[in-house]
Formats: C-alpha cells, structure tokens, sequence
C-alpha cells in the first residue's frame, strides 16, 4: 500500500487474434455479475509482465500464446472492499501456439468464444477493454 492508503495492483493480459477473431472469456466480476473481458490476471514474484500474460492465458484458456507485440499499459481505479486499489496493467497481442483449450482454473472461467471485432465490442463492457480494441483498430490489427 502507498502512503495514502491506496494499494497498487500490477496485472498483465493477452489478447488472442485468429483469423481475424479475438478471443474473449466470460468471468464474474467484484459484484458477481458475468463480464466478458480478455484473459488477464497478477503478476507473481519475479515474474515479468510478459511471461505473466501467457500464464494468464493459459491458466483461463488452456491455450499456449506466442506474444506478437506488446499492446500497452491500461492504469484504472477502483474499490475492493472498500479500498481504493490503482491498477495497472500490461496488454500483448498473442498469436494461438497450442494447448487443449481447457481452463486450468475452471471455477473462475465461465465461458469463452471466438468473437469477430464487432461482437466483441458490443460483449465488452471495461473502459479499458474498449480500449484495447481503440488501439487495435488503430494499428491497423482489425
């Protein structure tokens, strides 16, 4: 925790795109309520953000990611428990390299698909999921 009582969270995520698809999972977020959003979670002692991303991805997917590029840093704020929590986290764009698609931890996965831009778009609800899809249509990547 800083000074003020904020604490600082550090995550890392993919972004998987086929054939011009990208793949999304379905989670509950800190209300319980379904949220489709792109894999990603903490980073682990010693672990650097990219080889976090690939954890993540294949923790919530089952599938093994090959970083293409990295994507950016999204910074956001919000409350857990009553704690404000400034989050950070670090996006790379991922080709599929194999795995069996099954989740390793599937308590926390609902569901996931393949989604063409547009319906991800309109499954997405996080300002900086939303983001992540402003910067890929940006560099061209949709």
């Amino acid at each position: 925790m800083s000074g003020d009582g904020r604490k600082k969270e550090f995550s890392a995520g993919g972004v998987l795109l086929k054939d011009g698809r990208l793949l999304l999972i379905k989670m509950r977020d800190l209300l319980g309520e379904e949220v489709w959003t792109f894999p990603k979670g903490h980073l682990e002692e010693g672990e650097t953000p990219e080889l976090a991303a690939l954890r993540e991805v294949k923790e919530e997917t089952g599938l093994d990611g090959r970083v293409l590029r990295a994507l950016g840093t999204a910074r956001y704020s919000f409350f857990r428990n009553g704690t404000p929590v400034d989050k950070e986290v670090g996006w790379f764009l991922m080709e599929e390299a194999g795995g069996d698609g099954k989740a390793l931890t599937p308590d926390e996965v609902l569901d996931k698909r393949w989604c063409a831009p547009d319906e991800a778009l309109s499954l997405l609800k996080y300002p900086s999921d939303l983001g992540i899809m402003d910067a890929l249509r940006r560099a061209g990547l949709l």
